[in-house]
């Protein structure tokens, strides 16, 4: 009897994909091109595993033709919006995720964009690049606004929403957040402050920075409304998921002077990007690379072979989100 199969759809690290191919029947795909339903179900004939990446949607109707033989989805990254789960839960499959390893580099990219929005490094590269710079001006249009001593209000206090909030007390700034409940740890750690709600928490951050997962009750969470609350001085970091962001109305308050700047390393419509967003000076625009080191891209592809190594063993993977 041969090794169980496992069908990857995009390339992963040579590291983890030689792991996979130490264990399992290792079935990648190296195009750059994005596979189709029917292509996924072909590869699929008799493999146990499904392991997609955020950026590939399994929607009902692929679930729906995945061969009996494949038991588990095991996505390659921490959100799972593009997985229909009801329709997983439906045919009886597990779906499991990687959120641990994913955790210090996107904060350190979320803090790394507040750093950029703040102190407009964007503008000044491409000043310094297009030969325009003259030197040091004492009022210089460049001025950006000091970080020390504000308030960073994090939405969504989990694993990175933490470490941002850790990153954040080093820089000297006062901690809010909003979740569902309050998390005394994390308020006895941080010296948090827990906002009840949302419009607390966008009328006393300086810097708001996006952490919450993307559901039916987050999606456009920021919209024109959300934003008309947040300071005028404000900035607005997402590294989360796009559509959090009512994108058409974040580059109106942006050009109105709603709010101040935004740094974004996630799109509504990715990897389509708001045509308005991109002629805005106040706006930092990063190619989703929250996650993007070689440490964490190891980290995330063994993490998944962790999730089919006990899924097979014992019928439940480590990072469970299904059943």
């Amino acid at each position: 009897m041969g090794r169980p199969a496992v069908v990857l759809t995009r390339r992963w690290t040579r590291r983890a994909e030689e792991e996979l191919a130490r264990r399992y029947e290792l079935r990648a795909h190296h195009d750059e091109r994005e596979l189709g339903r029917d292509e996924i179900v072909a590869r699929c004939e008799g493999a146990v595993a499904l392991c997609p990446t955020a950026s590939d949607p399994i929607p009902a109707e692929l679930i729906a033709a995945l061969p009996e033989s494949v038991r588990l989805i095991a996505s390659f990254g921490v959100g799972v919006n593009h997985i229909d789960l009801e329709a997983a839960a439906a045919k009886g499959l597990a779906v499991s995720n990687t959120p641990g390893a994913v955790t210090e580099d996107t904060a350190d990219l979320a803090f790394g964009l507040v750093l950029a929005v703040a102190r407009n490094l964007a503008r000044g590269d491409a000043l310094v690049r297009s030969g325009r710079w003259r030197g040091v001006s004492v009022d210089d249009p460049l001025l950006g606004t000091r970080l020390w001593g504000k308030a960073l209000g994090v939405v969504g206090l989990g694993r990175i929403g933490a470490a941002v909030a850790r990153r954040a007390r080093g820089f000297g700034m006062s901690v809010l957040y909003h979740n569902r409940s309050p998390s005394p740890e994390a308020e006895r750690e941080l010296d948090a402050r827990y906002c009840r709600t949302l419009v607390e928490l966008l009328e006393g951050a300086d810097v708001v920075t996006l952490h919450c997962p993307l559901t039916d009750e987050t999606h456009h969470l920021i919209d024109a409304a959300a934003l008309g609350r947040m300071k005028a001085g404000a900035l607005l970091i997402n590294a989360s998921r796009g559509p959090i962001v009512d994108e058409a109305a974040l580059a109106e308050a942006l050009a109105s002077g709603v709010i101040a700047g935004a740094g974004l390393d996630v799109y509504e419509f990715e990897p389509r990007v708001t045509e308005a967003l991109k002629g805005l000076p106040n706006v930092v625009l990063s190619p989703h690379l929250g996650t993007a080191t070689r440490e964490t891209r190891d980290a995330m592809g063994l993490r998944v072979i962790e999730n089919i190594d006990t899924f097979l063993a014992d019928g439940r993977p480590v990072d469970q989100v299904l059943p």
